[in-house]
């Protein structure tokens, strides 16, 4: 399993966890709060109908009085109210006054009249000089039929003349407390899927940095290495750094093992032949043969001192990170390279041609004639003699093309993954081979400019080499 799809799971198991405790508490607590709050209510109204019906109670007549009359009015009145999508249609309270004794001298219900209630809590506690307070079932057969009672007691002058008693149905309060969990749960549903998005989006955040990193680290292998990525993180951003030191160190080590083995390689051939040779005028010969002899030497010295300097301009070449850019009329190029290069194409009498019209580059202006004189050099080794070689250019957008044909042989199908690797050559006409480092310094060239290089037969014959720049790069 990805570390990103790890980490989400475990992120939204903490959450799921959370919240459920969160909820659980939150769905016991809804139930009791909101019966404490009526409760609360209940305790106000009752001390207030408690001072109302004082009088009631004083004379005599409390199913007559004032407060037998306020209910019967209210039981005739017709309401309305909606309370954040709860309908009131009623009122819900039921009221009851009893004596000294307990007994019921009013019921807003009608029912309870002269009987004794002073074994409920409610009235017991109350005439007693505590708080009193009951919760009945008003139908045995229906647990969901509870009413809530609070009372009050009836003073005068600090003597408990009776009790005033208020309740409310549970049922009342039930859909205020239905719609309380429901918008809970649909808050924490929300919550959740929130919390999942969050998690989603970091998981793939994370999931993207790790694979650029990985990308990069994978490319290190490769002859183009990626950039190193930009990361929005810290951490990871000390991670793709020390990723990039121990990329150049990786990179430096095997730069230097290629370079010997490489170099090695080269020249052994010279130096067997001057070793040879050396051997050879030990023993006095002839001054023909001798020579002979000394000339080869001076021809191997030769190759090793080119080898060495275009070992040198190579590694050069790689170590250099940013390059003197500038606008470099392409046509100006292709007159200088064939200025160079008259007496060459002379001797084996071919024809260049160089088409740039006002071709504009933005490049590297020496890098890039050099780069453009390694590919005339190829071509101008494997074309015939009375063969013809094009330079042309070409502009489309921001992109600009650079090409080189021969009209030679063409490369074997064996040799064309490996001409750009260092020191791969292939004879010449005359038989001899090149460094081998031509095409590797072209190749580096276009990496410098952020561009590509490509070379492959043509259908007609001969070769064809294509160096593509950007006009605009970072």
């Amino acid at each position: 399993m990805r570390i990103g799809m790890r980490l989400l799971l475990g992120y939204f198991l903490i959450v799921a966890v959370a919240a459920w405790f969160v909820l659980s508490i939150f769905v016991q607590e809804i139930k009791p709060g909101v019966r404490r709050a009526t409760e609360g209510t209940l305790i106000d109204t009752a001390t207030l109908l408690a001072e109302i019906g004082r009088g009631d109670l004083l004379s005599g007549e409390a199913q007559n009085g004032q407060l037998a009359q306020a209910f019967s009015s209210l039981s005739q009145r017709a309401f309305r109210a909606n309370i954040s999508g709860i309908r009131k249609v009623r009122n819900e309270y039921h009221v009851y006054m009893t004596d000294a004794v307990g007994k019921v001298v009013f019921d807003s219900a009608g029912k309870a009249l002269g009987e004794d209630y002073s074994r409920w809590n409610d009235v017991w506690l109350t005439l007693r000089g505590k708080y009193g307070a009951r919760s009945t079932l008003s139908d045995p057969n229906d647990p969901e039929s509870t009413v809530m009672y609070v009372a009050a007691p009836i003073t005068e002058q600090g003597k408990i003349i009776g009790v005033i008693s208020v309740g409310k149905p549970n049922s009342a309060i039930a859909p205020v407390i239905k719609r309380s969990e429901r918008r809970i749960l649909w808050a924490s549903t929300a919550l959740l899927g929130i919390a999942l998005l969050i998690g989603f989006g970091m998981a793939l955040w994370i999931n993207r940095s790790i694979g650029k990193l990985t990308r990069y680290a994978d490319a290190v292998t490769e002859k183009t290495p990626l950039p190193l990525p930009s990361l929005g993180s810290s951490e990871l951003r000390k991670l793709a750094q020390a990723l990039e030191s121990m990329r150049q160190k990786l990179e430096g080590k095997n730069y230097i093992e290629r370079y010997v083995h490489a170099l090695t390689h080269e020249l052994k051939s010279p130096l067997a032949a001057i070793r040879g040779a050396a051997e050879i005028l030990r023993e006095n010969p002839p001054p023909a043969v001798a020579a002979h002899f000394t000339g080869n030497i001076l021809a191997q010295n030769a190759r090793m001192q080119a080898l060495v300097e275009k070992l040198l301009s190579q590694a050069k070449l790689e170590n250099r990170q940013e390059i003197a850019l500038s606008q470099v009329r392409l046509s100006e190029i292709f007159s200088q390279l064939a200025d160079e290069r008259s007496v060459v194409l002379a001797g084996k009498h071919l024809t260049l041609e160089h088409h740039a019209a006002e071709v504009i580059a933005t490049a590297d202006a020496e890098l890039l004639t050099q780069a453009l004189g390694n590919l005339l050099d190829n071509a101008i080794d494997f074309t015939p003699e009375n063969g013809v070689i094009c330079l042309h250019a070409s502009e489309d957008g921001d992109v600009t093309t650079i090409g080189v044909c021969d009209s030679g042989q063409g490369i074997p199908d064996y040799a064309l993954d490996r001409i750009f690797e260092r020191f791969y050559s292939l004879p010449r006409e005359d038989g001899h081979k090149s460094s081998g480092l031509g095409l590797a310094f072209v190749q580096e060239v276009a990496r410098l400019h952020q561009g590509s290089i490509h070379i492959a037969n043509r259908p007609e014959g001969g070769v064809e080499a294509r160096l593509t720049l950007h006009r605009h790069f970072t």
